[in-house]
């Protein structure tokens, strides 16, 4: 198996990226991810619902400008109270 962590992710930037963001299916993505990137421009897509329809995960769509304005977006993400997971 190949331990991805030892390889440097290599980027032309600024590209497109996509996170995807695991809610509960009651809570309003939008606002979420408003709290967190504020007004840039972006674009939200549901994706699948777990087997018991308590969580629900989207695909966030953004242009990252380089490798530390990604990674500050996933430590965003990750530190919002209503994601549970960002993957």
């Amino acid at each position: 198996m190949i331990d991805l962590s030892k390889h440097k992710l290599e980027l032309d930037y600024p590209c497109n990226w996509e996170y995807k963001v695991v809610t509960k299916c009651e809570d309003d993505i939008n606002c979420i991810i408003k709290e967190v990137i504020n007004d840039r421009q972006h674009g939200i897509k549901p994706s699948k619902v777990s087997s018991k329809g308590k969580f629900q995960s989207h695909t966030l769509e953004l242009v990252v400008h380089n490798e530390e304005d990604r990674q500050e977006i996933h430590k965003l993400l990750n530190a919002h109270s209503n994601i549970k997971m960002v993957v």
